[in-house]
């Protein structure tokens, strides 16, 4: 547990400290977020406010995990090196996205087919690897298997079918964090309690362990490194929430690309070494709702020829529009993020006790 708490303690503190140091740079810089013009006019007043703020998110959980294992000498995993390898490569495909919007000075950054490619190669990538390197005791990072609270044993796939799963986990999940970066805070906070939730998922995978118990069966977990993975779920909780404490409502900088999207990919990432895919699903709800209502929104508007279902997708921006204020929508929807994340974890537990 000393690793555990040490790493969310170091990210958590790194930034709250480097995050306005951060500020500081691209104020200085006048590296400053575009807003769009057809979005609710009270975000036009964030015109210009720092962006790019993932930076610190993704280098405090990287410092907090490779310092922790430094100061505890202790090794570290394959499935926490996938994992963060991930994460930083999504969040370099971010940080490239939110480059080219502040250098061409528009809301969008990269095409659409360069954000695909990039998150194709990275994710194909990582469903290789994560695929491959078996263990001594056969397990691999990753699993053939399609899991839910742990391998469902009729849903096995072809290797080329799994990594095809594995990558669309890893295109949707950093595309739903990506659209609900949308409010001060939204983002950040919702993702700090899924990440939490992991933290406990893979110390109670830990704690009963086949690898450590010796007994195969459903009472114990075939995953492999839940120990290390807990390690990089707490170093992630830990810096999403420090960076709150800056990108709360009024947001002194935003994450962009380069946070949501490596925030997406370690979400991907930590289900598929955890074997919880769907399980993920409903402890990351809100993240689902927020893209679910874009590809409705886009598929009814193209079905009836200019008709809507939102005032504005993603979903957030219809309540504004509805007239709730900016604060009360990320509030409300913080509280959902959370009876999601319990909801998720009655069940994960509720699975185990009834065997």
């Amino acid at each position: 547990m000393i690793n555990i708490v040490m790493a969310g303690g170091l990210s958590l503190i790194l930034t709250l400290i480097g995050t306005p140091q951060l500020i500081k740079f691209l104020t200085a810089k006048q590296y400053g977020q575009f807003i769009r013009e057809d979005g609710p006019k009270e975000h036009l007043l964030k015109r210009g406010t720092p962006t790019m703020g993932g930076i610190v998110i993704v280098l405090a959980t990287l410092l907090a995990y490779f310092v922790t294992h430094l100061l505890r000498w202790t090794a570290p995993s394959l499935s926490a090196m996938l994992v963060l390898g991930l994460m930083t490569a999504l969040g370099v495909l971010g940080f490239l996205d939110d480059w080219a919007k502040i250098s061409q000075e528009r809301s969008l950054g990269l095409t659409a087919r360069g954000k695909l490619i990039g998150q194709f190669v990275i994710g194909a990538t990582f469903a290789v690897l994560a695929l491959s390197f078996p263990n001594e005791r056969g397990l691999r990072p990753a699993s053939q298997f399609i899991s839910f609270l742990r391998d469902i044993s009729w849903l096995h796939l072809p290797f080329i079918l799994a990594v095809i799963w594995i990558l669309f986990l890893v295109m949707a999940w950093s595309n739903a964090v990506n659209l609900t970066d949308g409010l001060d805070g939204l983002a950040a906070g919702s993702a700090t309690l899924v990440f939490a939730a992991f933290a406990i998922v893979n110390i109670w995978q830990f704690n009963q362990w086949c690898e450590r118990t010796s007994t195969a069966g459903p009472r114990c977990y075939e995953v492999r490194d839940p120990y290390d993975v807990a390690v990089v779920a707490m170093a992630l909780a830990g810096a999403c929430f420090g960076f709150l404490w800056w990108n709360a409502k009024p947001a002194k900088i935003f994450m962009g690309d380069t946070g949501s999207m490596a925030l997406g990919g370690a979400l991907a990432g930590l289900s598929v070494v955890s074997r919880t895919e769907l399980l993920l699903v409903i402890m990351g709800f809100l993240f689902v709702m927020e893209a679910g209502s874009v590809t409705l929104q886009v598929a009814y508007f193209k079905a009836t020829r200019g008709k809507r279902i939102f005032k504005m997708s993603p979903i957030h921006h219809h309540f504004e529009l509805l007239g709730w204020q900016e604060v009360t929508v990320t509030i409300r929807f913080w509280i959902i993020s959370g009876i999601c994340v319990a909801a998720g974890l009655g069940i994960f537990y509720g699975q185990w006790v009834t065997g």
